[in-house]
């Protein structure tokens, strides 16, 4: 039977920290978690007579699918336009148990968060005076069954009137949402993925090879994580949902260039297997290798749902207008960097892994490679070079396990990648970079080492914008930059000659001269030829997340910027030939582009600060 949940003063006070958080991260620009809205902690159980819902069907994934749609009925004697349906997972959440957050803090008796939210009134507009409605809702396979819960009073005041019986996918543990990214040398590919299986009940592996060729089996090793890992509210209160185990396998010694195939599975300890779906990736090129290869670039994607529910902020239609845009160009895509803002879970575990399967169509087919940006990684007196709450609590651990990256140490996130005549160097602004830290020692380690006879291209990734930006949000702060980021690094990208260095971070398009020093070297074109001058910047931070404000004082060195959702697209044609792209989420138009043309003796050619030593002796 349900009965009265107390609210204690205990209770609210973590509360006001999470509602601080979102109100937090939505005035730094646009990161709220719309699962932030909801007080869980004032939950009170309230049953209505005559009140009900019912879900339908209640089975689901009969045909091994992974997405199902299901239809929520329900009735309210006594509506409001306030009432709200939300969806729990696991399906008994009144029956948990909530641990304390500490000695002072009183554990909440309802105390996980919904995985997904929508108003009673939204389809049904008129709930409010018939007190019955429908909703078709999504649901993705997440190692749990599912509930259906009427509430009123609002967000900021919950009463559970009436829930539903549990939904279930047939197989809720099934290996699900394969994420390919490279690995550390060029001729690896990991596969990564997400099962309910621990290695007490199974042996996970991937069965791959080449097309139409024998298929070999390789292990995977498997990971998870635990509430006690989280650095704060909400990721450790309501926040927290089991994120399953997480599962990389290695595959190694491909050949360049060769379509592959592969199927993740679980072989269980009865000798049966539980298979995932069969899906196929293209081998990298070998370093220095000419031919067509092409790169997408963007960050602050976040995920949104195909339903309309949790919207908030535009995420909806530019988080999914980017995805499908990827979709549908997929055939002319090589590989993608997600340059950080991932999710915007902000401490609401279950949302990784309605991303994952969000990006799904993408990840499984081509490497997607990830950034740890602030809404990651950042929570005070964790490590992170801001002390701001952005990450929810979340203090980087579900990015550095949910995708994999090749870097030396994971939790550090920096890592280079060789793709073809591309050299990554992928930083981590989350983490000291200025001079004399390890960071900076990577960045300039990364820069230096690269062979520019082999691959040409060199290009600079992070995710706050270490180099020019005209956002309001920096103007505010009297600056066009992160506190002294170019400062300490436009001397190395000077020194290397980047080409392009691209950041996200800032909600929208804007592309810069080529820069140092706060001057045009040269200007602003939509063609470069001959030696290097200087590094163009290029903000690509509006793949999904509420967009942002721009001075409206122009700055020289700003040659372009669009408020509007999009992505860059690299493509590298030969060795003396780069195309860069801006393409808008809605359509796929190009917005702007411009090419690069240079042999090699311009590569090497002297310019400004980055002549190398030279002497008159014979």
């Amino acid at each position: 039977m349900m009965q009265s949940l107390p609210r204690t003063a205990a209770a609210v006070s973590v509360y006001a920290l999470v509602a601080l958080i979102a109100a937090g991260a939505a005035a730094a620009g646009g990161g709220e978690q719309p699962l932030s809205r909801i007080a869980i902690h004032r939950a009170t159980v309230e049953p209505q007579p005559g009140a009900f819902v019912d879900a339908s069907p209640a089975l689901l994934g009969l045909e091994w699918k992974d997405r199902e749609w299901v239809t929520v009925t329900y009735s309210n004697p006594k509506p409001s336009k306030d009432d709200w349906i939300g969806v729990f997972s696991p399906a008994n959440f009144n029956d948990s148990i909530c641990p304390s957050e500490n000695q002072w803090v009183e554990a909440p008796l309802l105390c996980t968060a919904p995985i997904k939210f929508q108003f009673a009134n939204y389809t049904s507009r008129n709930y409010e005076h018939t007190g019955k409605g429908s909703l078709r809702l999504q649901l993705i396979n997440q190692r749990e069954d599912f509930s259906f819960a009427l509430f009123s009073g609002g967000l900021l005041n919950p009463k559970l009137i009436a829930h539903s019986k549990s939904v279930t996918f047939i197989n809720p543990k099934a290996p699900v949402y394969p994420r390919l990214a490279q690995g550390k040398s060029w001729n690896e590919m990991t596969v990564t993925w997400t099962s309910g299986y621990s290695t007490n009940e199974a042996t996970p592996f991937v069965r791959w090879g080449m097309q139409g060729q024998i298929q070999i089996l390789s292990p995977a090793g498997t990971l998870t994580f635990s509430r006690n890992t989280m650095c704060g509210p909400p990721a450790r209160t309501v926040g927290w949902r089991d994120p399953g185990f997480i599962h990389t396998s290695f595959l190694r010694d491909l050949w360049p260039n060769f379509m592959y195939s592969y199927q993740i599975g679980h072989q269980l300890f009865d000798g049966s297997i539980v298979w995932g779906h069969q899906y196929s990736f293209k081998a990298p090129p070998y370093p220095g290798e000419d031919s067509l290869q092409r790169v997408v670039i963007f960050g602050d994607m976040g995920k949104a749902e195909v339903d309309g529910s949790n919207e908030f902020n535009d995420f909806e239609p530019g988080s999914l207008n980017t995805t499908n845009q990827l979709i549908k160009d997929l055939k002319n895509i090589d590989m993608v960097f997600h340059i950080g803002d991932i999710t915007y879970a902000n401490g609401y575990l279950s949302q990784w892994d309605q991303f994952t399967a969000q990006v799904e169509p993408i990840a499984s087919t081509v490497p997607y490679m990830v950034g740890s940006g602030n809404h990651e990684r950042d929570w005070p007196g964790s490590g992170s070079f801001y002390g701001n709450l952005d990450s929810g609590g979340e203090c980087g651990v579900p990015a550095q396990n949910m995708f994999y990256v090749p870097a030396k140490n994971r939790e550090q996130f920096w890592y280079l990648m060789d793709y073809g005549m591309f050299r990554f160097c992928v930083a981590n602004t989350e983490l000291d970079w200025r001079t004399g830290t390890e960071q900076y020692k990577f960045i300039e380690h990364c820069l230096s080492s690269v062979d520019r006879q082999k691959q040409p291209w060199l290009i600079f990734l992070a995710h706050r914008v270490l180099g020019y930006s005209s956002a309001t949000f920096y103007a505010d702060e009297g600056t066009t930059e992160e506190p002294m980021g170019r400062e300490s690094l436009q001397s190395l990208w000077q020194k290397y000659k980047v080409d392009i260095a691209m950041y996200g971070h800032v909600h929208g398009y804007e592309r810069t001269c080529p820069v140092y020093e706060n001057v045009c070297v040269a200007k602003g074109s939509d063609r470069y030829t001959g030696a290097f001058t200087a590094t163009t910047h290029v903000v690509v931070g509006g793949g999904g997340a509420s967009l942002a404000d721009y001075t409206a004082a122009r700055a020289r060195w700003s040659h372009a910027r669009d408020r509007d959702f999009g992505f860059a697209k690299l493509t590298a044609f030969n060795h003396t030939t780069l195309l860069f792209e801006y393409k808008k989420s809605r359509d796929g138009s190009v917005h702007d582009r411009f090419t690069v043309s240079r042999d090699y003796r311009d590569v090497l050619a002297c310019g400004v600060d980055n002549c190398p030593s030279a002497t008159l002796a014979s």
